[in-house]
């Protein structure tokens, strides 16, 4: 209820809305519209009152919580329902126990911090509270599991886009699933599947992003490997209340000119920390949700094309291993399953469908 209140202040704009006409118009009393507003003013919306004029919002649009990323999302499946942690043990734990037990597709679980962040391989992620984004979305898809790796992939491009669109500032895809600035991770793709022989169960997608992390804030063995948007924007967090498009989109990988940042988004305004992170999550959770529903119309050549355009990986010395032996060689292109294409240096070109590689520029791989 109090949400629904909270909307009608937001509705008023400027102008104050009496407690006799909340009441009226959701059929509660007088005392019961004062407590809803003390709750919303307990999460930190600030709510002015005066003798017969009502109540007026004056600020708090930018609280992080279900509300707030869902009213007028406008997505069709990413963010249909939004759970809200100030901290977890981690996001897609929590989500793979909801769709076991049968949540909606486009469940999606945020939180403030997790405790025991998950990264590929059975890496931890680290999530401090309060500087970063951390995300978890269900999807049930009509696959089979061998069709679902172009999901990591599309999920990559969407987070490409929300960050530039959001922040402006322009990140490339190292494969399978880093995002990367200048040579430093600023985000990171877990998809995790519960499935059948023949078909897909549910899909976890969590997404990671260093939001407002110094360096200070990254671990040691990090600093030199790790970036936050933060950083990335030269310390000072750049966006657009709410981006609507992509008419100048990222255009390719962030080691091209420009991928600092993009001024036409850069100068407009300057985020707090809570309102920068429900501005990019929202507009990751719109990504997604255009992205999947055009992998579930059948445009996977052009997402393929489009991960191609940001990807750090493809053109570049690459270095990995395979079956107990090193090779190195240079990666010429993806498959439609997701697999890297690499012309090794012994003359054999090898498919790498899943495992790690190193980038010659990136994480200090120098060679």
């Amino acid at each position: 209820m109090r949400y629904e209140i909270l909307k009608l202040l937001k509705e008023a704009g400027s102008d104050y809305v009496t407690g006799v006409d909340i009441g009226t118009r959701f059929g509660i009393s007088r005392s019961a519209v004062w407590k809803h507003i003390n709750e919303l003013r307990s999460e930190g919306y600030e709510i002015e009152s005066a003798p017969n004029l009502g109540y007026r919002l004056l600020s708090g649009s930018g609280r992080l919580n279900p509300f707030e990323i869902m009213n007028g999302l406008g997505t069709r499946t990413a963010g249909c329902e939004v759970v809200w942690f100030d901290e977890i043990t981690s996001t897609n734990t929590h989500a793979a126990k909801l769709a076991a037990e049968g949540c909606s597709e486009g469940m999606t679980v945020v939180a403030g911090m997790q405790t025991h962040g998950k990264g590929r391989l059975g890496r931890s992620w680290e999530s401090p509270g309060g500087k970063g984004i951390y995300l978890s979305v269900v999807l049930r898809p009509p696959m089979a599991p061998p069709e679902t790796p172009v999901l990591t992939l599309a999920a990559a491009v969407a987070t490409v886009r929300a960050i530039y669109a959001a922040t402006g500032i322009r990140t490339g895809i190292k494969w399978p699933n880093d995002i990367i600035f200048n040579g430093r991770k600023i985000s990171g793709i877990l998809l995790e599947m519960n499935s059948e022989a023949d078909r897909v169960n549910y899909i976890i997608l969590g997404i990671g992003i260093n939001y407002s992390q110094t360096e200070e804030d990254f671990p040691p063995e990090l600093r030199d490997r790790a970036v936050s948007v933060l950083s990335a924007s030269g310390g000072r967090i750049p966006g657009r209340a709410e981006p609507d498009g992509r008419e100048n989109g990222p255009g390719g990988p962030e080691n091209t000119p420009g991928a600092r940042k993009n001024t036409q988004y850069a100068q407009k305004n300057s985020y707090d920390g809570d309102a920068g992170r429900l501005s990019l999550i929202r507009t990751l959770l719109r990504e997604i949700d255009n992205i999947y529903h055009d992998i579930l119309s059948g445009k996977t050549g052009e997402i393929l094309d489009e991960w191609r355009r940001f990807s750090v990986t493809l053109g570049k010395e690459v270095r990995f291993s395979l079956r107990n032996a090193e090779y190195t060689g240079k990666a010429v292109d993806i498959t439609e399953n997701g697999s890297l294409l690499v012309d090794c240096s012994d003359g054999v070109r090898r498919e790498l469908l899943s495992g790690e590689i190193s980038v010659r520029g990136i994480f200090g791989y120098a060679g």
